[in-house]
């Protein structure tokens, strides 16, 4: 294994690394690009656009779809656009701009390298997607159009409607299918991967359980890329498809690769509330509505008038009158910390008191209903069927969820993780968001990392040589296929009374309640405890039904939930180490007069990396620091 934390930055300035780095990559040729087998695992964004470009490069590809298609992938559900500094709005926007936006978000807590290429290559997606037919909004005259979007002063976030996830989705799955049928790729629908195979110090190839069949495959290659999303569902009601989890990257840590800020989880602030014990997921309201919409709740603590009976006057716009400068554009992070502070002194509405309003009523007297169907009209008929109520008649109501995961499997510059073989992109890495995501970032991030990075890095690693063949009788690839039958069996054989459904919503419940919007050490010290007994629970009284040999729903959910409770564990960890707050994570002991969190640059500048050191040990702690040349640390406000 080479040394853990090598990030392989290319040294010079910091405009011309990425340029560097290509350039050194050492080249495989067309004929040996034949002779190279890729596993790529998943067929969202990210493992679709890798997929699919690893392809047309010569590689022989085996991509894994977790679900019956990868039209079905959980990035159709990113609703509001994509990030690119093209400045068609002429407002100032730049790619020093985008990156320092994108790092400031972050609150520097993110890889400067990493965020300054990722601006860079955002242009490239968006030229990538309209050669595609991806049909973004445009203006009058036939320009793209774009919108803003919460933590940037200017306009550069491209859209298709309420609907950017999917049409980019489309777009990459188009190119995918291409490679599938031309049979470069070869596809496989419904299968999840359960472990990594090891051979040599190097990742080899992937054990997967057919969802259908219920048998368990071993699927070998030269280098594997997860491309498996991220774990925001260990909070049970998140924004996240139900099906997504953590248990590829899990699988992986607990094989070599490092985790990186596991506690470093965003809420995102426009969500339909809880409405009951019932819910099995949270809904997205897409950020974008903030573009024309205002935030409030009323003055009076307790006040329980309909909105539209609560005058002006006794209304308090929060997020304009704490941060005047982006008003309800403000950083995802801080409006959902704001919308939990109003809301914890008895301001809130909703029967439970835990939504705040968004209401479109200036923009409806500006613009009109008709302009505002047009840019919102799939999210308005999606608010309305779920609670009845008319966006442009009543304000909507919402509160913070669980969203997305900026924590992930450490990776160096070339998106390899710290076990040689096993890329990491999209959401599954950790690299380019730092302490919180800025909004309409992470389909610019899983595209730049399918279509443009890691083709590179793949061919650069594969060129290095020293690959021999791996047999699917070796004793590597026997071991992790008896691991996952003998996992398997263990769970299928449980005594106990309870699904696993349980456990979730109680690690769910551990997890939001002390490891959330705000933490302190005194919680996370109790959550720690509360997850290992909840541990030793799972394993004694767990319940699953039916055999490991065929379709089998319960045994998906209960390895997916031991997953969790193992991660939930680690999260809580890392937010206990981090005695600082940092966007996301606030901890309560250290924050600013005024509410705001307060880092500790001197001692937490750095990426917090763990590794795994055995079933019954604690994990390693190690650290990678995080040096600032072109964006200096500043004090991250957005009054």
């Amino acid at each position: 294994m080479r040394p853990a934390l090598e990030s392989r930055v290319p040294l010079g300035p910091l405009a011309g690394k990425w340029t560097r780095r290509r350039a050194e990559l050492p080249l495989v040729g067309p004929v040996q690009k034949r002779r190279h087998r890729v596993i790529v695992v998943g067929s969202g964004l990210a493992g679709a656009s890798a997929a699919a470009s690893l392809s047309e490069l010569g590689y022989a590809v085996t991509c894994l779809c977790f679900q019956d298609s990868p039209r079905r992938a959980h990035s159709v559900a990113a609703q509001g656009g994509i990030n690119a500094a093209k400045n068609y709005q002429n407002d100032g926007d730049s790619v020093d701009r985008l990156f320092h936006d994108t790092l400031k978000g972050g609150d520097f807590r993110a890889r400067e390298a990493n965020v300054y290429r990722l601006a860079e290559l955002s242009n490239a997606i968006i030229d990538q997607a309209v050669a595609q037919g991806v049909p973004f909004a445009r203006e009058y005259g036939g320009a793209l159009g774009n919108r803003s979007f919460g933590g940037a002063l200017v306009s550069r976030t491209f859209y298709a409607r309420g609907q950017t996830g999917q049409q980019l989705l489309l777009g990459a799955y188009q190119a995918l299918a291409r490679e599938a049928a031309r049979g470069g790729v070869t596809l496989l629908a419904r299968r999840e991967m359960l472990d990594l195979v090891v051979a040599g110090g190097r990742a080899r190839g992937v054990v997967t359980r057919d969802l259908v069949s219920g048998a368990v495959e071993a699927h070998l290659g030269d280098a594997v890329v997860l491309a498996t999303g991220g774990y925001a569902n260990a909070y049970c009601l998140s924004t996240n498809a139900r099906g997504s989890n953590a248990t590829a990257i899990w699988r992986a840590f607990r094989r070599g690769a490092a985790f990186a800020n596991p506690c470093f989880v965003q809420f995102h602030p426009t969500c339909l509330p809880v409405s009951g014990s019932h819910g099995a997921k949270l809904t997205l309201m897409s950020e974008s509505l903030r573009n024309d919409g205002r935030v409030w709740v009323p003055r009076r603590a307790g006040d329980e008038r309909r909105p539209e009976d609560i005058p002006e006057g006794e209304r308090d716009y929060f997020l304009e009158r704490l941060y005047p400068r982006y008003g309800n554009l403000a950083a995802r992070d801080v409006a959902s910390r704001a919308a939990k502070a109003v809301c914890d002194e008895g301001r809130g509405v909703a029967p439970n008191g835990r939504a705040v309003y968004l209401d479109l009523a200036d923009a409806l007297a500006r613009l009109g209903a008709a302009a505002l169907r047009e840019r919102y009209g799939n999210l308005f008929e999606l608010y309305e069927r779920l609670t009845g109520d008319d966006p442009l008649k009543t304000p909507l109501r919402i509160y913070p969820a669980a969203h997305y995961t900026m924590g992930g499997l450490w990776v160096d510059y070339d998106l390899m993780t710290t076990l040689p073989g096993l890329f990491a992109i999209g959401e599954a890495n950790f690299s380019d968001h730092g302490a919180n995501r800025l909004g309409a970032s992470a389909l610019m991030q899983a595209l730049a990392d399918g279509y443009f990075i890691v083709p590179a890095t793949v061919g650069g690693y594969l060129a290095g040589g020293g690959l021999g063949p791996v047999a699917a009788s070796s004793a590597e690839v026997r071991e992790a296929l008896a691991s996952v039958e003998a996992r398997t069996r263990a769970l299928v054989a449980s005594p106990g009374r309870r699904p696993a459904a349980a456990f979730h919503r109680a690690l769910g419940e551990i997890l939001w309640n002390q490891c959330g919007l705000a933490r302190d050490a005194a919680g996370l010290a109790a959550a720690r405890s509360r997850i290992g007994a909840l541990g030793a629970e799972l394993r004694e009284d767990l319940r699953v039904p039916g055999s490991p040999s065929s379709f089998n729903q319960e045994l998906e959910r209960a390895g997916r939930v031991a997953d969790f409770v193992e991660l939930g564990e680690l999260m809580c960890r890392d937010a206990a180490a981090r005695d600082e707050s940092a966007g996301c994570h606030l901890r309560t002991e250290h924050q600013t007069p005024d509410g705001e969190p307060a880092r500790d640059d001197a001692r937490f500048a750095h990426v917090a990396v763990w590794r795994y050191a055995g079933p019954d040990r604690p994990p390693e702690r190690l650290i990678e620091p995080l040096a600032f040349e072109a964006a200096p640390l500043e004090t991250r406000s957005y009054r």
